[in-house]
This record gives C-alpha cells, structure tokens and sequence, in this order.
C-alpha cells in the first residue's frame, strides 16, 4: 500500500485520533481499504475497529442479496 502524508487543520471540537478514526471508517465503508488497513490508520485493533463498525452500523461483510443467494448455493 502507498501512503501519503496529510496534513490538515480541524475544528477545536475534533481531535486528530477523532479524526482518522473517521477517516478509516468512511474509507472503509467505500471500499477503498481493507480491515486491516483502516484499523491501522484508526489505531486499533481489528477486534476494536470490528466494534466501531457495529456501533456506526455498518456491515463488515457488503453482500448483495444474489451474491449471498449464490454463495450459500441457494
């Protein structure tokens, strides 16, 4: 994976850990991460960012209703 720096002012009502908690979520949810990835750059675990996803409620597994169909052989 290629990285880049980002540098950036934020508001006083977010903080930098806020912030690229936030970050990973929404780059997850996209797709444009993996697990692994966006709990890195949140700084948690993948157990913990599995958490935060269920808590923000978004899915960990992004199966349409015919891809589930055909992969459970249905």
């Amino acid at each position: 994976m290629t990285t880049t720096i980002l540098e950036i002012e934020l508001p006083t009502t977010t903080t930098g850990d806020e912030a690229k908690l936030l970050l990973a979520v929404k780059l997850y949810e996209v797709g444009k991460i993996t697990l692994g990835q966006a709990a890195k750059i949140a700084g948690y675990s993948k157990r913990a960012f599995l958490e935060v996803l269920d808590h923000q409620e978004i899915p960990v597994f992004n199966y349409s209703a015919e891809d589930l169909r055909e992969e459970m052989g249905l």
